[in-house]
């Protein structure tokens, strides 16, 4: 495809959040200097140089919910699809925004589906609901210009703080209530497991995610579950 062709693809992409002038920050590519970020990007560098992608039709890109997924669960749920994991402790959308052009994705790594979760690391006091929005945004975006043949999955952020006091939570509603409107249902998809993590009066409670962040075994068997309809159906299984 040309690249005038994937450009207009890229361009289709959440219509609703575009990259406005000047963007912000949330929307700017950034490399991180924090020392786990660096060593967690240059093994993934290694090891995509290297590899051979023919079989893997899944692609995982986030954080660190994303990289700790324990390997058990992921191997049940994502090992026979030949899944490879480009989560990085500590990411946000400006890390992923300078990881992604430097990637191999659209080249020799070429997913049917990418499975999208980040932002709760854009989101601290001050932060704009529809900017961290169209950071992410603009990743799908990313993706799709590097990789046109691949869908995306986008996952709405999940729930942090022990309960809906959490002065996150609001903002997190806000953002996904916004990344929802990037689904077409044909290229983008949007899934929004969150709720499934927390009981019936909200509370995230300590046998889903000990610090009311990141999730246990339990909180990653839920989130697989959650998940696994939508790749079914948009993988054609």
């Amino acid at each position: 495809m040309a690249v005038s062709g994937q450009a207009a693809l890229a361009a289709e992409a959440c219509p609703g959040l575009p990259l406005r002038q000047p963007p912000p920050r949330e929307a700017i590519p950034a490399a991180f200097t924090e020392p786990q970020w660096v060593a967690r990007n240059n093994q993934l560098e290694q090891q995509m140089a290297g590899a051979n992608f023919s079989r893997t039709r899944l692609l995982f890109l986030g954080d660190s919910i994303t990289e700790s997924w324990p390997p058990n669960l992921y191997q049940h749920f994502y090992g026979h699809r030949g899944a490879f994991n480009m989560g990085v402790r500590s990411d946000n959308t400006m890390g992923m925004l300078w990881r992604l052009p430097r990637a191999p994705l659209g080249r020799t790594l070429k997913p049917q589906l990418v499975v999208l979760l980040l932002g709760t690391n854009n989101i601290w006091p001050g932060a704009k609901p529809e900017d961290v929005a169209t950071g992410i945004a603009e990743v799908v975006r990313q993706i799709r210009r590097q990789s046109p043949t691949s869908r995306v999955l986008l996952v709405g952020v999940l729930p942090r703080g022990a309960d809906a006091s959490e002065p996150a939570r609001p903002v997190i509603a806000q953002v996904n209530a916004l990344l929802a409107g990037c689904a077409d249902n044909s290229t983008v998809f949007f899934a929004n497991p969150g709720p499934m993590l927390l009981d019936g009066q909200g509370v995230l409670s300590e046998q889903m995610s000990p610090d009311r962040l990141h999730l246990t075994w339990l909180g990653y068997a839920i989130l697989g579950a959650g998940l696994e309809p939508d790749i079914r159906r948009i993988l054609g299984e």
